[in-house]
């Protein structure tokens, strides 16, 4: 459990946050309390802030390059 992967996680949640059910949402903004003061999140915590992840997180699609290089 890196600070850096916590911090990675919390950005790419932060414009999900308005999808998310109360408690989610209310758990979420604890976590970026816990973010700002510095915190290295316990396994207990980064177990919950990888769930909100899997199940908030949509990677949009990636851009296809192959047409950018056709003659």
């Amino acid at each position: 459990m890196s600070y850096r992967e916590q911090k990675k996680l919390l950005e790419e949640l932060k414009k999900y946050i308005g999808k998310m059910s109360f408690p989610d949402s209310e758990a979420f903004k604890m976590f970026l309390k816990r973010e700002k003061d510095e915190e290295d999140f316990d396994t207990v915590s980064m177990n919950k802030l990888r769930a909100l992840h899997k199940q908030y997180y949509k990677p949009g699609p990636k851009p296809d390059l192959n047409s950018l290089f056709k003659s």
